[in-house]
């Protein structure tokens, strides 16, 4: 079967009692949706879709929250043929006027026919849509349960093709939501048979996920996989694990969880922030993987977290690695699954100067690079240099891939399109080096800071300053300033902290410094010490260097005067 629609409408017909999703919400009890309920409750949406005569092919957005009303509003979508792009919420963690950019970028180039959102959001959305933009109706969720629920004799999502576009995925930037992914029916069903297998998913599996669904991760791994498998999901909100980031283990614990997605910094911010009081009848043992996803993954966030759990049953074979991409559906590679995932210890030298991975066993020289895994079925990885020339193991350069779940193309973008593509192979814009058939995830080209010849990836300083107590969890931010007096760059790291005091202050921007020097081969000398919700990030969680860094430079520039 290669046909979304199709398969939620089989499962609705097969196991209508069936579990499948468990959703939760802060101080609600969890409700539980059946594949029965599913489709009910996503009929109003389809039957509206055809009064309104939107037809199949067409792009609806969904300005919707973590809940019910998100998950009808995109199976409906779905089974009326319709293609959903999730657009993230406007909330407290989201700057008001770089939203409202984001969201006329992502109008004006996806064109949609329609949009969702709440009425209490309606004239928010309104005075973004400009006249003439093609939006045929601007509908709230409370318009749209005026419909009957029902169970409706032809689902025109049925009748797509496997060719057929049946979702778009947006590619998050400091300039807003402007790529957006488009992937057919077939893409979907050949990453999900080949990443099923790499994971070795069987019917015992149950997959907890808090991950935002306008990512891939998320999107993909966290709810659209599990749910056309028939896997049990337990679904909670991101801005609730964040608020308390014991709730994904008590959720864990209680549903027997076996897979979740956790992005790197995930792994320190659960380490640090949850006390043994939340621990306590706690039981881990069930996860059979914990993929670190998203961003590029350390060693020492693996360790961290596996010292911190172990006691309340979490297993170290449990800490796996993946490599994915919006582009590619979702997972490029895959590790630990069926052994420990590799780490190879570097030479630091050759890393940073001349782009090699040299094995070496001197501790105080190396870096340890954590395996993002190998290439899932039907995937093929190289390593490209500058010139577009095929380098060889272990040498530095950028990854490209080709696959059978390939992105049909950005939508509307067909020049983005051509020039991500390169004799049939995507350009990723990630450097890495594959070893023995592993890859190896270093960074991103365009956040490459070099410092007097050496090659510094901000990902890795830091990580190295998360390991300062005070310091915020996924809240650091790392880059490069030019220096015109020493004619290279000067590494800037900008971290958010709880504590105001200026001895404290003092005393935690000396350890970030002792701890960044002492990790890397930066001897770190600019370190910016900020309050609570300073730092930019994208619509998809990620922290945005150029945004933080334009951010960092007008408020030195102003200090100055």
């Amino acid at each position: 079967m290669n046909n979304i629609s199709k398969a939620l409408i089989r499962s609705y017909k097969e196991e209508p009692g069936k579990a499948a999703i468990y959703l939760q919400q802060a101080g609600k009890e969890d409700l539980t949706i059946t594949y029965n309920q599913l489709v009910e409750d996503s009929t109003p949406y389809v039957q509206a879709f055809q009064e309104l005569g939107i037809e199949p092919g067409k792009v609806i957005i969904l300005i919707l929250q973590h809940g019910k009303d998100l998950l009808n509003a995109y199976f409906g979508s779905i089974l009326a043929g319709i293609v959903p792009s999730i657009m993230p919420f406007l909330t407290e963690k989201l700057q008001p006027e770089r939203y409202r950019t984001d969201l006329s970028s992502l109008i004006s180039i996806t064109k949609p026919d329609v949009i969702i959102t709440y009425p209490e959001f309606q004239n928010e959305v309104r005075e973004v849509v400009k006249k003439g933009e093609g939006v045929k109706a601007l509908l709230t969720t409370k318009e749209i349960n005026q419909w009957e629920k029902s169970h409706l004799k032809m689902y025109p999502g049925s009748k797509r093709r496997p060719e057929d576009i049946v979702l778009l995925q947006h590619s998050s930037g400091t300039t807003g939501l402007q790529k957006g992914v488009a992937l057919s029916h077939q893409a979907i069903f050949n990453q999900l048979e080949s990443y099923n297998k790499a994971l070795k998913v069987s019917k015992d599996d149950v997959i907890v996920s808090w991950l935002p669904l306008y990512h891939d991760m998320g999107l993909i791994a966290g709810f659209l996989m599990p749910i056309i498998q028939r896997i049990p999901l337990v679904l909670m909100s991101p801005f609730d694990w964040v608020r308390a980031p014991q709730r994904l283990l008590n959720a864990i614990s209680e549903y027997k969880g076996t897979l979740c997605w956790l992005p790197n910094f995930a792994y320190n911010f659960c380490a640090k922030k949850i006390r043994d009081r939340h621990i306590q009848g706690i039981d881990l043992s069930s996860l059979r993987a914990v993929i670190n996803c998203s961003e590029p993954m350390h060693y020492k966030s693996h360790e961290l977290f596996y010292n911190r759990f172990k006691d309340v049953g979490f297993k170290k074979e449990a800490l796996t690695t993946c490599y994915a991409m919006a582009e590619n559906v979702f997972a490029v590679t895959q590790g630990g699954i069926e052994s420990h995932v590799i780490v190879d210890e570097i030479n630091r030298k050759m890393f940073q100067q001349e782009n090699i991975a040299q094995p070496t066993s001197i501790n105080s020289q190396s870096i340890k690079m954590l395996s993002a895994g190998k290439p899932i079925e039907n995937v093929m990885v190289r390593i490209i240099s500058n010139k577009g020339k095929y380098l060889p193991d272990r040498h530095i350069g950028e990854i490209i891939i080709k696959s059978n779940c390939m992105l049909t193309g950005y939508y509307h973008r067909p020049e983005e399109t051509e020039i991500s593509f390169v004799n049939g192979w995507f350009r990723t814009g990630d450097l890495g080096y594959l070893a023995n058939g592993e890859l190896f995830i270093s960074g991103r080209k365009k956040d490459l800071i070099i410092v007097g010849g050496k090659n510094i990836y901000p990902q890795d300083l830091e990580t190295l300053a998360m390991e300062v107590y005070d310091v915020h969890a996924g809240r650091v931010v790392a880059f490069g300033v030019f220096n015109e007096n020493f004619g290279t760059e000067e590494v800037i790291i900008v971290a958010e902290i709880d504590n105001d005091c200026e001895t404290d202050k003092k005393q935690i921007d000396a350890e970030i410094r002792r701890v960044v020097s002492r990790g890397s081969a930066v001897i770190l000398k600019n370190v910016h010490l900020v309050g609570k919700k300073w730092l930019i990030k994208t619509s998809s969680g990620k922290i945005a260097r150029a945004a933080n860094k334009e951010k960092y430079l007008l408020e030195v520039k102003n200090e100055s005067y």
